[in-house]
């Protein structure tokens, strides 16, 4: 390969093999390959190498090699190809609460931590990147009341340490709409919300984020919908995604119509309001916990 430093940043296992199943699909098509011609390579069917390229499931090593012999590429692509593909199968570090978090949410996390910027729509509760511990524990006491204390443990420190992310030197952008409706939907307690709104402000401050609140003035509008997040990345082979979710399950979009019908959705929502109105409504409603 040319340059694998662009991969290096996306430690996220799902991220990464998104990027080569994009890089595989690439080569074959250069090399005049049909996908029936890349599955006879290694007996397998079209549709296999499809979900391979869909990064829909793990890519073997071996499979790699023989597809990029196939495909005419040199040894050291394929030496440097493999060992990113080895990477992309390693567990990322949210593998150890695999107990607690359902599988089709894993995908979430890696594309968060893979992302450079996320714009996210909360009809209901605080984003989970922006909860305190109280309020993240009220939410996912709420969502899981079949939990033992144990586990629920375990979903709050998953929670916090998700936010972690924001933290770092080259934290993504984070852009959030959310309804007022979630400032007076109280989780646990007055004190809880209060605290709540405090972090809420102060991560106003910092650069990389920013909160716009829908107030109920706002009337109707295009984002009366179910919760989504968006996630664009710095690789340009990776497509933008959208993530919604129902009670028990989730739905990941990268069709262009999609991404952008959620992308405009995102924009005509935060016309609705300012960050000197969100602020004002974040404090008046403070007041009304205190």
């Amino acid at each position: 390969m040319n340059d694998s430093r662009s991969t290096a940043g996306a430690g996220a296992p799902t991220v990464l093999r998104m990027i080569l199943g994009r890089r595989l699909q690439e080569r074959r098509q250069n090399a005049g390959a049909s996908l029936e011609a890349a599955a006879k390579a290694l007996r397998v069917t079209p549709l296999t190498v499809r979900r391979l390229e869909k990064a829909e499931v793990a890519l073997k090593p071996l499979y790699v090699e023989r597809l990029l012999e196939k495909y005419g590429a040199d040894a050291q692509e394929i030496e440097e190809f493999v060992a990113l593909a080895e990477q992309a199968n390693e567990p990322g570090w949210w593998y150890a609460y695999r107990d607690v978090v359902p599988s089709w949410f894993s995908a979430y996390v890696s594309l968060e931590s893979g992302a450079r910027m996320l714009r996210t729509y909360e009809p209901h509760y605080v984003t989970g990147l922006l909860q305190t511990h109280a309020y993240a524990r009220g939410v996912l006491r709420g969502g899981f009341p079949n939990d033992t204390e144990d586990e629920l443990d375990r979903r709050v420190d998953l929670r916090l340490r998700r936010q972690g992310l924001l933290d770092a030197p080259d934290a993504p952008t984070l852009w959030v709409v959310m309804e007022e409706a979630v400032l007076h939907r109280v989780v646990d307690s007055p004190e809880v919300m209060r605290d709540q709104i405090d972090a809420l402000l102060e991560a106003m401050e910092r650069d990389h984020i920013s909160i716009d609140v829908v107030p109920f003035v706002a009337g109707a509008h295009v984002g009366v919908c179910a919760p989504f997040t968006y996630f664009r990345f710095q690789e340009p082979e990776l497509p933008d995604v959208v993530y919604s979710e129902i009670l028990s399950a989730s739905v990941y979009l990268d069709q262009r119509p999609d991404v952008v019908a959620h992308l405009e959705a995102h924009n005509r929502m935060a016309l609705l309001t300012s960050s000197a109105q969100s602020k004002s409504l974040l404090n008046r409603i403070r007041k009304e916990y205190s």
